[in-house]
């Protein structure tokens, strides 16, 4: 496939918009709102300051690096606010540990679009699921780039990522933006998910899904960071993926039921509006094995929508185990995060654990659904792709007064136990990370923030991964509340 093939492909050919949207107008409004609001309004001046936080606590001896985190965080700008969760620019936050201290400083992704409509004091390009009038036509997948999902510290860089277009490169120490990351010729813009997957030999494998024309882009990243190949592999549909994982010899990727619409691209919907549900179909599962791309299996599981996936392995006879978090619909992207913009609880299925095992040779799956509304599965990184036992999530208990998540959870997958620690009925926990700091997969700590709306601050808590309910061993905050965000990565000092 030549460059003009490729360009052809992902939309960029001609003139022609990726993400045309209806118009939607959302004035910020003075009206009341929950204290859980706090975590969706964009942040003041003072909160992208350096600083030193007090301590609860001491941090563990030999805990030195960076905890970075990234998030939608200017919700608002002007007159206008976003209509979605996930329309935000992105900040990303730098918490340095060593020296028995914890240092925090925050920065926006410095994309075309930030730049831009600071400077215009409007928002001025078409989002993933908000259109102001007056929306100028996107360009390219880049000049919509919000680099607002996920920080990967990879072969001594940094890069903020989105998902449907360039990798964005941060200074690991002043987070500046340096500039888009295009790994070979012709795949500027090209869609670069925000999940990759680094392998145990430091390979990074990715994916990214090019909408309406129904195909997937595969990449091999050495553990240098120089491209060994990117494909591009044709579907039947244009399904939204927004995590996959890897095994020792193949790629496993999830295909809800939850595809673009060409009909509803032509009458100019969002992008997100652009998709519909199809809940008789299939979840489908494709396999793809990593030494051949053009070997590929597929599988068919219920219907059920999912976000993120926790961790895959593969036994030596042909089974593939993984787990996700599995909904029942697709209801919280279309309904429940545009109701969290309004400050309003929409209720719908929360997401749940799933356990699957995936017999290759004679086609059977099966999946085990948990009892717990979870989401942000974690694993020890040293297992990418292994075989592993303990599975980290956040939980929302009972007590939650917020419509998101108030817990932490542990689960022995090959033992059936779990162990939780619940924060409080006013606080939201956050994605919380592995970080290892010795041999054995539940050797090493769990970090990650949380929104405390009693006291309107942000939490950084570190807790030992195999004792979760001793609750954490140190914990530090900001004076201040931070937007909520979505994922972190650690890197070692």
């Amino acid at each position: 496939m030549n460059r003009r093939e490729f360009l052809q492909l992902v939309g960029l050919g001609g003139s022609g918009l990726l993400l045309p949207g209806s118009v939607t107008h959302v004035l910020a409004s003075d009206r009341a709102t929950p204290d859980w609001y706090i975590g969706f309004e964009n942040p003041r001046a003072e909160e992208l300051q350096a600083r030193t936080l007090d301590l609860d606590g001491h941090l563990p001896k030999g805990l030195e690096g960076t905890f970075y985190r990234n998030g939608p965080a200017r919700h608002e700008l002007g007159d206008q606010r976003y209509s979605h969760w996930f329309d935000g620019d992105g900040m990303v936050h730098a918490y340095h540990f060593g020296d028995g201290r914890i240092r925090h400083h925050a920065r926006f992704v410095g994309t075309p679009k930030y730049l831009e409509e600071t400077c215009a004091g409007v928002f001025r390009r078409p989002a993933f699921a908000t259109v102001f009038p007056d929306t100028e036509p996107a360009a390219s997948p880049d000049a919509i780039n919000t680099a607002n999902t996920s920080i990967l510290p990879f072969a001594d860089r940094l890069f903020a990522l989105w998902e449907g277009g360039s990798a964005w490169e941060l200074d690991p120490y002043t987070l500046a933006t340096s500039e888009r990351v295009t790994w070979g010729d012709g795949l500027a813009g090209a869609p670069f998910s925000a999940h990759p997957a680094v392998d145990t030999d430091g390979t990074l494998w990715n994916f990214g899904v090019v909408p309406q024309d129904g195909a997937l882009m595969l990449y091999e990243i050495a553990p240098s960071g120089s491209l060994r190949r990117a494909e591009v592999v044709s579907l039947d549909a244009s399904p939204m993926v927004h995590d996959f994982a890897i095994t020792r010899r193949h790629l496993v990727l999830l295909m809800p039921p939850f595809r673009l619409d060409p009909e509803r691209v032509e009458r100019g919907t969002s992008f997100l509006d652009s998709h519909r549900w199809h809940g008789d179909d299939p979840m489908r599962v494709l396999v793809i094995d990593k030494s051949d791309w053009s070997r590929r299996r597929w599988f068919d599981l219920p219907a059920g929508m999912h976000f993120h996936v926790g961790n895959a392995w593969e036994d030596g006879h042909g089974v593939i185990r993984f787990d996700y978090t599995r909904y029942d619909n697709a209801d919280f992207v279309t309904q429940t995060a545009r109701g969290l913009m309004r400050g309003e609880h929409v209720a719908g299925p929360g997401g749940r654990t799933t356990l699957v095992r995936l017999d290759v040779r004679n086609g059977r799956i099966d999946q085990e659904i948990m009892p717990e509304e979870v989401e942000f599965p974690r694993v020890d990184p040293r297992r990418t792709g292994e075989r592993y036992r303990q599975l980290y999530t956040t939980v929302r208990t009972d007590s939650a007064a917020h419509p998101l998540a108030n817990g932490l959870l542990r689960r022995d997958i090959d033992r059936g136990e779990t162990e939780r620690y619940d924060f409080g009925e006013n606080v939201i926990a956050e994605e919380h990370i592995f970080v290892p700091v010795a041999r054995g997969e539940r050797s090493g700590w769990l970090i990650g923030t949380a929104l405390d709306l009693d006291r309107r601050v942000s939490l950084i808590s570190v807790f030992r991964a195999d004792a979760l309910a001793d609750g954490p061993v140190v914990q530090a905050h900001l004076p201040y509340p931070v937007p909520l965000g979505f994922h972190g990565n650690w890197s070692g000092a």
